[in-house]
């Protein structure tokens, strides 16, 4: 079941051509990454999402049927560009924005409490929003977006601005989330967020879709071919072999090697080849980053 799907979605401004024809599958309780380098076409996807703007054709469809005004209460929306009141005090902030969502006084009350003491900020309630560190503004605009429970989040670019101890704790609260059962779409250019969170992900460039799919099977399909193994000698000879060797590490006890597979040798027979010369303590097939099919993609 897709949670969200956008189907052709083109959006023009002026003599840009933001979105051209834009198809995405958002799968319902995944985690989706919107990837893609600056200019894309991210966030004006995000903002036809949102209803902040509306496309010049194509449809958006949520939970099967078309994206309707009052379906904005189902999302939660954390933008890239940060704004808070400054002159506001932290808690009233947080209970303009969650009455915004459609929130009771008292309902709005018991989750801001709930949440500002999990992030630790309950110190702060009264302070103005100035006097806050930009991570702890971060964590005020974070709560404020999941704290009408909807069905669908979308962050774009959540960590900026975080420390790592600070990352961690968001990245642990969206997997908290999706076990929940809600419906993630994350756009960030952090590849390591990506393959830590994301089920699957679609990459756009230049206002086109160029890849979509799950994180594990895009980085099967752009696999080379390349093999590591951690081998119980001192010294690999190569000599006998003649095998396009990539790299040789030597420990005290044993030496990883990553070997380029020949195009004519299936997987079996490279590892009895190797077994048949070395004692070996372990092997595995090495699949590139995120990051490395992003970068091939984007620069083809």
């Amino acid at each position: 079941m897709h949670y969200v799907e956008t189907k052709d979605v083109v959006k023009q401004f002026s003599q840009h051509l933001a979105l051209n024809k834009v198809s995405i599958r958002v799968p319902e309780g995944a985690v989706f990454g919107l990837l893609g380098p600056n200019g894309a076409g991210k966030t004006t996807l995000i903002r036809i999402i949102t209803r902040i703007t509306a496309p010049d054709s194509g449809e958006i469809l949520l939970n099967g049927s078309p994206l309707r005004r009052e379906d904005i209460y189902k999302i939660g929306y954390l933008p890239e560009e940060r704004g808070l009141y400054k002159k506001m005090k932290v808690g009233e902030q947080a209970m303009y924005l969650a009455r915004l969502k459609g929130m009771t006084r008292d309902d709005a009350h018991r989750e801001i409490v709930k949440w500002f003491n999990k992030f630790e900020i309950m110190g702060w309630y009264n302070r103005k929003v100035e006097e806050l560190s930009k991570g702890m503004q971060q964590k005020v605009q974070f709560i404020s977006t999941i704290i009408h429970n909807p069905d669908l989040l979308i962050f774009d670019e959540p960590f900026s601005g975080f420390d790592p101890v600070n990352a961690e704790l968001i990245k642990q609260e969206m997997l908290k989330l999706k076990a929940e059962g809600k419906t993630i779409i994350l756009s960030t250019h952090n590849m390591e967020s990506v393959e830590t969170l994301c089920d699957e992900i679609a990459l756009i460039n230049k206002s086109e879709v160029v890849l979509q799919g799950s994180v594990y099977n895009l980085r099967n399909e752009h696999k080379k071919d390349i093999y590591k193994f951690r081998l119980l000698v001192d010294e690999f000879d190569n000599s006998e072999l003649n095998l396009d060797l990539l790299t040789n590490v030597r420990y005290n006890e044993f030496t990883d090697i990553r070997i380029k597979k020949p195009l004519d040798m299936d997987q079996t027979q490279l590892i009895k080849l190797m077994l048949d010369k070395y004692k070996i303590a372990s092997f595995e097939e090495e699949l590139p980053t995120m990051n490395e099919v992003f970068i091939e993609t984007v620069t083809k």
